[in-house]
């Protein structure tokens, strides 16, 4: 059977409209925000002993030297502002509030700016102090800030879905043709962003890659032998000992890592691609425990994440309902707790569920806009 053969102006059409019609991998998005944001939150509960060392007035990276930094970087942080004690523990509270509303999704727009500036603001204060997890988290807190994240698992969708669908906009009156070129630009964003934050994963694993091939210890298969045994990445030495001794896994970890690396940019566009994001879970999680890099890799897995549709994020929650279900009966008989018992539409938590059901482009899937509700009547919801 012949495939239809499109031209270039077809192509364009069908791209201008993917970019601005409908906005992609929606759920995926949602896990990035509840995923750096719990993250950053657990970051920030993990130093709280630490805090006045890493950020505060006695850190030994005092004001003037970060002063100087800034002179050079062009960075800056609210942090610096004052050297008040009292001023650095409510920066601190602030810190920790915002990475629990931005992983809630509580006024998602407005919270993911003031997310993206306490980041940035704690990685400038003392660039120095911190491993490499938070310059990833950094990056995607900028770029989630053009995202649409909050339209799912969110409290905002929850609120939308009790006020009703209020449409896109597309009439005559300039009130709604206003609400449809915000809806379009609000697109057109998220879609942009998704892809940059797709790009950007693509990059980081692909230069790695490349990199390790550049080095002698990567194409003898003995780097692996050298990262367990360095003194500063060696939380469990017993644990790491023991992984030391086996030479032959060490020389096949160290090869496969480069490929999957190197391969990973080629692979997402096919189902291979599932193989190797488990794989690169499997590494990240390694280097999780043996290497003591558990921000690091945290934030690698979370960025994998991206790549995987929205069906399989509906289909996960499917099965969470229905596990959840099983032990609900298992433990006896008692108060309905379904949705529409507690007066509830049925789609507070999850709104627009049908959008697994939209086009697949460049291994992203896509989700369609709210329908216009009908002019003679009114939207109607669940009971």
């Amino acid at each position: 059977m012949a495939t239809e053969q499109l031209s270039p102006r077809d192509r364009t059409r069908r791209l201008y409209a993917l970019l601005t019609e409908q906005p992609l991998s929606l759920y995926a998005t949602a896990v990035l925000r509840i995923g750096y944001g719990l993250l950053y939150l657990g970051f920030l509960l993990r130093e709280f002993p630490h805090r006045d060392e890493i950020w505060g007035p006695g850190s030994p990276w005092t004001p003037e030297l970060a002063a100087q930094l800034y002179d050079q970087t062009g960075w800056a942080s609210i942090l610096a502002l004052s050297e008040s004690r009292t001023y650095f523990e409510l920066c601190y509270a602030l810190a920790v509030v915002t990475s629990a509303l931005f992983a809630l999704g509580w006024r998602t727009r407005a919270v993911s700016v003031l997310f993206a500036l306490v980041v940035a603001s704690f990685h400038s204060r003392s660039i120095f102090m911190t491993d490499g997890g938070d310059n990833l988290i950094l990056l995607m807190a900028f770029y989630l800030v053009l995202t649409a994240c909050g339209q799912r698992w969110s409290l905002d969708a929850r609120r939308a879905a009790r006020h009703g669908a209020t449409g896109d906009g597309r009439t005559t009156a300039p009130a709604g043709q206003l609400r449809y070129a915000r809806t379009t630009l609000v697109t057109v964003l998220h879609n942009c962003g998704l892809i940059v934050i797709a790009v950007q994963v693509c990059f980081l694993y692909g230069s790695a890659g490349l990199y390790k091939v550049q080095g002698g210890t990567w194409g003898s298969g003995t780097a692996m032998h050298y990262v367990l045994n360095l003194e500063l990445f060696r939380p469990w030495p017993a644990l790491s000992q023991i992984a030391d001794e086996q030479t032959v896994l060490l020389a096949i970890t160290a090869y496969g890592t480069v490929l999957l690396q190197v391969a990973f940019p080629f692979v997402l566009f096919g189902r291979l691609k599932y193989p190797v994001l488990t794989m690169l879970l499997g590494m990240h999680i390694g280097i999780a425990v043996l290497m003591g890099l558990p921000l690091f890799s945290g934030a690698m897995i979370v960025a994998d994440l991206v790549f995987l549709p929205d069906r399989f994020y509906l289909a996960l929650r499917r099965l969470c309902g229905r596990a959840a279900r099983r032990t609900v009966r298992r433990a006896g008989p008692g108060k309905p707790t379904s949705q529409a018992s507690e007066g509830l539409p049925t789609t507070a938590l999850l709104p627009q569920q049908g959008g697994a059901k939209g086009p697949v482009e460049n291994g992203l899937r896509a989700s369609p806009l709210p329908s216009p509700p009908s002019s003679t009547r009114p939207p109607t919801t669940a009971p």
